[in-house]
């Protein structure tokens, strides 16, 4: 007789193999093989563009730009000609300095949040926004091939190809889900937005001073520095590399009782010699798994962070277990000595996260590799990720290990709470805009054609009607939007994800995070299960079955956790009142 994960093993297996076309007959199968071969190039000729034009603006003269935003830009030169005085009339050329922008995505951001001239941030804008144009092309005829892949498989449009699998099932309750979500932000973003719009009056002078798109992150930064007094390098002081790794081995050494220790890696085993070895090791139980670190940015590296499972746990025999190996790839600039590298703390969090799905998969103990660690269906896999991100917010966790780079002393709970003013200051404006990009990922590869023509008509749509931020015209800022190729109408699921994140942290973590029988109930009754058991059943034996609501036949998270944790409620429950 198999056992449940056996058969959810032949399950999930006969899936899989029938998602690759294998029931089809040999001519639709044959134009399968063809069309993933077709998405694979487009989504790497996507990628390249993004590297090959991402755009630039040229501003004169140099002083336009701020002495902090001299490290994004490179100097260059014009000549213009003057005309002297006197009876030749004779021209002088002169040198006239200015600076070249690359409006890349980090670059952009940056400049956004501290050029002061509203005019360069305008151009910057425009033009980040509008590159590259061969995506254009190229994202019409991705969606046109995922959409044929989706027909031949029997589904209506790709989204439902997509979603299919994951515990949300359908577009309609991803959608349902979205549409909810969006109606609950709409309040306080109203609210956020109006404060922001009188911030901007105040500081410009001006009675009907409007809020343009190339505003929102400067005076936002503003807002948040003059209401909390944040300095990001005060911040920086406490959150070297070397502390942040260290905070790492205080969650599993409190939660879990284990420790990280370093293993020298055999000649040829690494691909980077800056690359570390760890094993989580058990008193009781010997090593749990063995974890990369490759935290340094170098030339060439895969950009952002991320987690990658080399090697799933399994079950080989009664007595032997393969152990799981992932690697925590990240891309921290400075110095390669981990004590002098200082992260902000939006980067502490994004290592949080990443560690999170590192948790997962170290203490999986699946019988089969196929299910084990992050092997689970999209929108469940990412819940752990975002549960510990609430960790690198939580005062009580943050002082064990968050020390400051001079004196040693631990981080004053007055900065951590400034630090989570500031974040919740505009929470709600940045929810909406995480719910615009899923809505855009979802309409875009829903079913064709299109509801208002072209690609850029259907985000300009969206955007005025999830958002509260102007659509600037000639603009298509879907055209570098990644997530898109990554994600595929899956991007709700870091949404919805979160919304199950925020009910487990509330209900069991919350009280005492770092406490060993909060570890034992994560670890026994979540993490070490990866996807080998139904998502709900583990969802409802974390915290119990108020986690989700079934609908239309997909799993809808509760809201309400994510909602208290925000203030939405109030808000909410305001606006149907006055409706």
């Amino acid at each position: 007789m198999l056992s449940e994960e056996a058969q959810r093993g032949v399950r999930n297996l006969r899936i899989d193999f029938e998602r690759g076309g294998i029931h089809l007959y040999r001519e639709k199968l044959d134009r399968v093989n063809m069309l993933n071969i077709e998405i694979s190039q487009l989504c790497r000729e996507y990628n390249e563009n993004i590297v090959m034009d991402p755009g630039t603006v040229d501003i004169y003269p140099s002083s336009r730009i701020p002495e902090n935003l001299y490290y994004l830009v490179k100097p260059i030169y014009r000549s213009e000609s003057l005309i002297t005085k006197g009876l030749s009339g004779s021209r002088d050329t002169l040198k006239k300095k200015g600076f070249r922008i690359t409006t890349d995505p980090q670059t952009l951001a940056s400049v956004l949040q501290f050029s002061s001239d509203d005019e360069v941030r305008k151009m910057v804008y425009i033009r980040g926004n509008s590159v590259p144009q061969a995506n254009v092309d190229v994202l019409k005829r991705l969606i046109s091939a995922r959409d044929e892949l989706a027909q031949i498989m029997g589904c209506r449009s790709y989204a439902e190809f997509s979603v299919k699998p994951n515990m949300a099932l359908s577009p309609k309750v991803v959608m349902s889900f979205l549409l909810e979500m969006s109606k609950m932000v709409q309040a306080k973003t109203i609210e956020e937005h109006k404060l922001l719009a009188k911030f901007k009056r105040e500081k410009c002078g001006q009675s009907d001073g409007d809020l343009r798109p190339w505003d929102e992150a400067y005076y936002m930064t503003m807002m948040k520095s003059s209401a909390y007094k944040l300095d990001s390098s005060v911040v920086g002081s406490y959150f070297s590399l070397s502390n942040c790794i260290e905070g790492l081995k205080v969650l599993v050494q409190s939660l879990f009782g284990a420790t990280f220790q370093s293993i020298p890696l055999a000649p040829g085993e690494s691909w980077d010699p800056q690359v570390l070895k760890l094993s989580l090791h058990h008193p009781e139980e010997g090593d749990l798994g063995y974890l990369y670190l490759d935290l340094y940015s170098r030339k060439g590296k895969y950009p952002g962070c991320a987690h990658f499972a080399i090697k799933g746990g399994r079950k080989i025999s009664q007595t032997e277990y393969q152990l799981p190996i992932v690697a925590l790839v990240c891309n921290f600039s400075g110095s390669q000595n981990p004590s002098a590298v200082r992260l902000n703390h939006w980067e502490v969090e994004t290592l949080f996260h990443e560690f999170g799905h590192a948790l997962h998969s170290l203490l999986s103990r699946t019988d089969y590799q196929h299910f084990s660690g992050t092997r689970a269906v999209l929108d469940f896999a990412e819940i752990p990720s975002n549960l510990f991100e609430y960790y690198a917010w939580d005062y009580r966790v943050l002082k064990r290990f968050a020390r400051h780079c001079s004196t040693g002393e631990e981080i004053p709970q007055k900065l951590v709470e400034s630090m989570q003013g500031a974040r919740d200051m505009f929470a709600a404006t940045d929810l909406q805009r995480q719910i615009f990009y899923a809505l855009v990922d979802q309409t875009l590869f829903g079913e064709q054609p299109l509801p208002h023509g072209d690609i850029s008509s259907v985000v300009a749509e969206l955007k005025r009607e999830h958002t509260r931020c102007e659509h600037v015209e000639g603009t298509h800022w879907e055209t570098r939007f990644s997530h898109l190729l990554n994600y595929g109408a899956g991007y709700y699921s870091y949404l919805y994800a979160k919304c199950f994140a925020a009910t487990i942290w509330k209900k069991l973590c919350q009280e005492d995070p770092l406490s060993p029988t909060t570890g034992f109930a994560l670890r026994t009754k979540f993490l070490q299960h990866g996807g080998a058991r139904e998502p709900a059943a583990l969802l409802n034996d974390i915290v119990g079955d108020a986690i989700y609501r079934y609908y239309d036949g997909g799993i809808m998270p509760d809201i309400s956790s994510l909602c208290d944790e925000m203030k939405l409620i109030e808000e909410y429950q305001q606006q149907v009142h006055l409706l």
